[in-house]
């Protein structure tokens, strides 16, 4: 099956049937959940001891017209799509939490994880991270959603990290996060050895015998009156003269895993380091997919934010289904993957819900779903430059700046571009608007993308602030340029001067400081 990208909502696309019943076997997610304010701030739904800290959380789970609607169809469950279990956990989650943000994260959890179950295979399996303010919550809804259809709960995992967490004078400092580890049914994929960990040099040093069928260490089994009280190494003539209290043990490639894993999170140095606030190591999804899927096997991630999961599942030989409501995310992935396996891989690709005529171009900039208030922008701007600009997510002192992006001008030097995407009521204006712009960013070009069909002295103004030389390229180039929605939906019009991916990651390193992220 090709690799499967798809630009939306999670819920709408499970629900679409565009994946089938038990196909997937194996889904890991990562949900959004800011995990800055304490348990009591959670537990009670107060926010305003630290409504700084709390804003990210705040702005993704608010107990809205959404959490309200999910609330009332669970509750009401006409089409049977809930388990009673659930039902009946999430009306108790409402006598206890009220409604507020974290009922709204654990309405919309419930309502996907519902569907993720169904997807799943019978011998399928399901990691959801989080972090310890919200894991027992989330514990009882996984238990509600497979337990109760014949599936079992496997493991609660803690990844654990020396450095980052929170810390505080007036707690322990947290440096875990938490996997919450369930299948679909008792019979499910797992492949031991191949999440063996490595043997130390103390514990290679127990093995002190050998064999034909390898190093082994000698070990008293723990038997009625045995004088032996535990299982620890004996000499060799043990073995002779009380076969019955002696076994041999084998070294194995490695040590049996455990439910603590002591991996390095991504830091400001890491090479892996995209800029993607929640970026989880390549090394994590790696030990969770070798040991829960096989090469061939299906890999779903429903919130693929940066392509973590993606980027490791391509490396190690599984088709995969990535999903994410934000289009930077779906350029985020992209971009990766081609920089990590060549451009011919993105042939390999088949996405959805990305605009491609000028109906849906339009339905997304007129989307009323506060989520995506900036996502036709968004899209606009990475798709017109090849997924290389960087989103401005906070405006502020850049006023009218939706975007930049930096193309070279020689061997070792660059210069910026800057967009602005207008979904509507464009006019002369806009344009002296934008070369005040250019002039206080220093860019050496702009690019005003629009929906609507630019008028004629829109296209004089552009005219009028010149051209721009590129010496290496030996052309010349309008300093402001009008690029319509029409041109590229229908006419595949894209940004044509050499840009590269170093350069972005440059300018990500550059900008990170004026808190422009790069997507």
């Amino acid at each position: 099956m090709p690799n499967k990208l798809y630009y939306g909502d999670n819920l709408e696309i499970l629900r679409s049937k565009k994946i089938k019943d038990e196909t997937v076997d194996l889904c890991y997610i990562d949900p959004p959940f800011n995990s800055k304010r304490n348990y009591n701030q959670i537990y009670n739904n107060i926010g305003g001891e630290d409504r700084a800290q709390a804003q990210a959380f705040m702005d993704t789970w608010t107990w809205d017209d959404l959490a309200m609607s999910g609330f009332n169809e669970i509750i009401a469950n006409d089409d049977g799509r809930f388990r009673p279990q659930l039902v009946a956990l999430i009306k108790g989650l409402h006598e206890v939490l009220g409604e507020g943000p974290l009922l709204a994260y654990l309405i919309s959890i419930s309502l996907r994880v519902t569907e993720i179950q169904r997807v799943l295979k019978k011998t399928g399996s399901f990691y959801l991270h989080c972090d310890p303010t919200s894991s027992h919550y989330l514990k009882l809804i996984l238990d509600a959603v497979f337990c109760s259809q014949g599936g079992n709960f496997i493991n609660e995992i803690a990844w654990c990290y020396e450095l980052g967490g929170r810390v505080s004078k007036k707690a322990y400092g947290r440096r875990h996060d938490i996997l919450l580890f369930y299948s679909k049914t008792g019979d499910y994929t797992f492949n031991f050895d191949a999440v063996l960990d490595e043997w130390s040099e103390k514990g290679k040093a127990k093995f002190r015998y050998e064999d034909e069928k390898g190093r082994y260490r000698l070990i008293g089994r723990f038997l009625k009156d045995s004088p032996i009280k535990g299982h620890r190494d004996v000499s060799p003539e043990w073995e002779t003269t009380h076969p019955e209290l002696v076994q041999r043990y084998y070294m194995k490639a490695g040590k049996s895993q455990v439910d603590f894993w002591t991996i390095s999170p991504i830091n400001q140095v890491s090479p892996e380091r995209l800029g993607y606030p929640t970026q989880k190591p390549e090394a994590l999804l790696e030990r969770v997919i070798e040991a829960s899927s096989n090469e061939g096997d299906v890999v779903l991630d429903a919130y693929c934010g940066c392509g973590t999961t993606i980027a490791v599942a391509q490396r190690l030989k599984r088709c995969w289904i990535g999903m994410d409501i934000t289009y930077q995310s779906i350029a985020l992935v992209l971009r990766r993957l081609e920089k990590t396996f060549g451009s011919e891989v993105l042939q390999q690709i088949k996405t959805d819900g990305i605009p491609r005529d000028m109906a849906s171009a339009e339905a997304l900039a007129h989307k009323k779903d506060d989520r995506l208030r900036k996502e036709f922008e968004k899209w606009a701007v990475l798709t017109y430059s090849h997924n290389r600009a960087i989103i401005n997510e906070k405006k502020g002192a850049d006023a009218g700046v939706d975007a930049v992006a930096y193309f070279l001008t020689g061997k070792n030097d660059n210069a910026k571009i800057i967009f602005q995407v207008k979904s509507g009521g464009v006019k002369r204006g806009d344009i002296a608007t934008l070369r005040g712009d250019m002039a206080r960013e220093n860019a050496a070009l702009a690019v005003l993308i629009t929906l609507e069909e630019p008028s004629k002295p829109m296209v004089q103004e552009a005219k009028a602030a010149g051209q721009y030389h590129h010496a290496t390229m030996g052309r010349s180039y309008d300093k402001i340029s009008i690029v319509t929605i029409r041109e590229i939906v229908e006419e595949d019009k894209r940004l044509e001067i050499p840009m590269s991916l170093e350069v972005v990651a440059a300018a990500q390193k550059a900008l990170d400081s004026k808190q422009i992220a790069l997507f």
